[in-house]
Parts: structure tokens; C-alpha cells; sequence
């Protein structure tokens, strides 16, 4: 099979991954229109359980641990134990409100109350299976130059591929942007989140278990990565980088006896790690929104007739798989931007002054 025919097969997958197997239920056995809002978001968010499919009516779900520490003290379960609007030792899965999809219990004034919650939800193992599989994939390569002379033998499967993404990180977009003196002491955090991201966003597309989590679509995943290039910055920068910023090069009434560039610079400061966060997870997240969006419409168009409904879902499968393509491309230009940008400001706080 060549390897076109094998990416095809994969985006077929991915579409019909999409299709929400209850809202097909739904309309086909009950006539009840579709819920888009709830497939759209349902998808993307996470939970305590990883949702494999829909077999029959019934979810096919693997149970994550549930850590909690509520009122009564510790509780250790699995999310089976709160399928179907269960409740296990006081606890349960509010169903609507301020906490709706998460684990609460109630208080003696009837009011829900949330428990300290630390649970292995799908988006932690997902990370978990993802930082495992990155290591493997390093220490695979590694062996590799262990056990040959890299100049008389050329490395090849993965580990070609990886030599060919390390070399092209480091000498395309590390070195450059921090510069020759510093970049050998940046390179390994900036690899790392490199191939981290770009991992996320290609299991993300997988439409089979351990794929299918929407790791780098979740703003908590992304403020962590920015937060670490925002403490590679800030606590390693040059004394030329914070007196630009507490002391600038303008005239005097611009920054004493009010602070008014040092206010712009220290927004500055904030606003790097911001529109790292925000751009990795809005792109992320926009494209598994535009594909389920797509994939709705089948299920909207159903009550239409036949035509209409038949028209639409080769239309929507078509521009489904055209997404998932260009999703293909998004994984590896978001891993590259954010990777680029981090280099970029690590090597701005790193200059001394001429």
C-alpha cells in the first residue's frame, strides 16, 4: 500500500471517528433533532473516562482513576463507579452548572460543592501516554548513534526522521534566534516542547485509543507550556534585558516620576507567554471544531429528505477530509511556530548591550 493511500485511509478514520455514534441513534430511532452545541463541545472537553465509540446505544468507555478529597476524607475509584448518574461514597458527576461534568458532592445546605480533584482524566493520560512515547522515541534514536559511527552509516526510518526534524530545529530555528554563545543551553527545553507539541497535535488526530484526546486544544495544557517558556525568559535573562525593561533608553519624564515605559515593557513581559497559550490553543481547537461542525450536518440534515441529506454528506465527508489534511500540516506549523517564537524571545533576553 503506498503511503498516500495509507494518510487517505487514516482521514477517512478520523471523519467517521467524528460521527457521533448517539446523535446518529438519536435521529435515526427517536427522530429527535441533533444537540450540535453538545457534539462540538462534548468531543473537545475532557473527562474521567476515555470514550472509545458507540456500540449499539451504549457508550464503550475505558475507566480512568478518580483521586478525590472531599469532606469525608480520601476516595480512590474508577470513573465506572459514576456512570449513568451514579453516586459513589457522596460523590457524583454534576450534570449542569457551575460544575457540570465534574465530580462534586453536597453540602448539608443542599448547595454542590467541589472536592479537591486530582484524577487521571483522559487529557492527564493522554499527556502521560504522549511523555512516554516521546522518551521511547529518543532513547530509540540514541541507541542508534550508540551502536554506529553516524559518518560511515546514515540512520534510517524513524530514526532518519528524527535526525532530519532534530537537525532542522537546531540549525534552522534554535540557533539563530538565541544565537551561537547561548543556543546549546536552550536547545534541549526547545526540542522538547517541539516534538511534545507536534506529538499532542498528531494523536489528537488519530481517530483510535491512545489517540482521539484534545491535549494541545485545553488552555491549561497550553498556559503550562507557555509558562515554562515565560521562566526560561524572565529567570535566565541578561542584566541588559531587565534594564531595558526597569530602565529604559528613553528621556527621563518617560519613566520617572511615572512609570509609564516600564508599565509597556512589564505588559510586554505578560503578553509573550499570552500569545503563545492562546495561538497553539485556538488553532488547535478551531480545527477540531471546524470538522465536527462539518460532520453535524449530516445529522442536521437528516429530516430534509433523502436529496438534501445525501448531497450534504458528500459534502461534508469531502471538506471533512480536506480539514483533516490541512490538520496534518497545522500539527507540525503550530509545534514550529511556538517552538520559533520561544527561540526568538529566549535569544531577545539574552542580548547585551553594544
Amino acid at each position: 500500500m503506498r503511503w498516500w493511500k495509507v494518510i487517505l485511509l487514516i482521514l477517512l478514520l478520523v471523519v467517521c471517528r467524528e460521527i457521533p455514534g448517539q446523535a446518529r441513534n438519536d435521529v435515526e430511532q427517536t427522530g429527535h433533532d441533533v444537540d450540535v452545541a453538545e457534539i462540538l463541545f462534548g468531543h473537545t472537553s475532557d473527562g474521567y473516562g476515555w470514550h472509545i465509540t458507540t456500540w449499539k446505544g451504549h457508550h464503550v468507555t475505558i475507566p480512568l482513576p478518580c483521586i478525590v478529597h472531599s469532606s469525608t476524607g480520601w476516595h480512590v475509584f474508577m470513573s465506572s463507579e459514576l456512570e449513568h448518574g451514579h453516586e459513589y461514597e457522596g460523590l457524583f458527576i454534576a450534570e449542569e452548572g457551575r460544575y457540570e461534568d465534574k465530580i462534586v458532592e453536597r453540602g448539608a445546605d443542599g448547595e454542590l460543592i467541589r472536592p479537591f480533584d486530582i484524577s487521571i482524566t483522559k487529557n492527564v493520560a493522554s499527556l502521560m501516554i504522549i511523555g512516554v512515547l516521546l522518551v521511547l522515541i529518543i532513547l530509540g534514536t540514541a541507541r542508534w548513534y550508540r551502536r554506529h559511527d553516524a559518518t560511515e552509516a546514515a540512520p534510517g526510518g524513524l530514526t532518519g526522521l528524527m535526525e532530519m526534524m532534530i537537525m532542522m530545529v537546531n540549525d534552522e530555528i534554535i540557533k539563530p534566534s538565541v544565537g551561537e554563545k547561548e543556543y546549546r543551553k536552550y536547545a534541549p527545553y526547545l526540542l522538547t516542547a517541539f516534538f511534545f507539541i507536534f506529538l499532542c497535535n498528531l494523536l489528537g488526530l488519530v481517530p483510535f485509543f491512545p489517540g482521539g484526546a484534545n491535549v494541545t486544544g485545553n488552555i491549561a495544557v497550553t498556559l503550562v507550556l507557555a509558562m515554562f517558556t515565560f521562566f526560561a525568559i524572565n529567570l535566565f535573562g541578561s542584566k541588559h534585558y531587565w534594564k531595558e525593561i526597569l530602565w529604559p533608553d528613553v528621556p527621563l519624564f518617560l519613566k520617572f516620576p511615572i512609570p509609564i515605559m516600564q508599565t509597556i515593557e512589564l505588559f510586554g513581559v505578560i503578553s509573550k507567554p499570552f500569545s503563545l497559550m492562546v495561538r497553539l490553543f485556538a488553532n488547535i481547537m478551531a480545527g477540531h471544531m471546524m470538522v465536527l461542525g462539518l460532520v453535524s450536518v449530516i445529522f442536521v440534515t437528516v429530516k430534509l429528505g433523502p436529496v438534501i441529506n445525501g448531497s450534504m454528506t458528500v459534502i461534508a465527508m469531502l471538506f471533512g477530509l480536506v480539514i483533516n489534511a490541512l490538520e496534518l500540516l497545522v500539527a507540525f506549523i503550530q509545534a514550529y511556530v511556538f517552538t520559533m517564537l520561544s527561540a526568538v524571545f529566549i535569544g531577545m533576553s539574552r542580548q547585551e548591550e553594544h
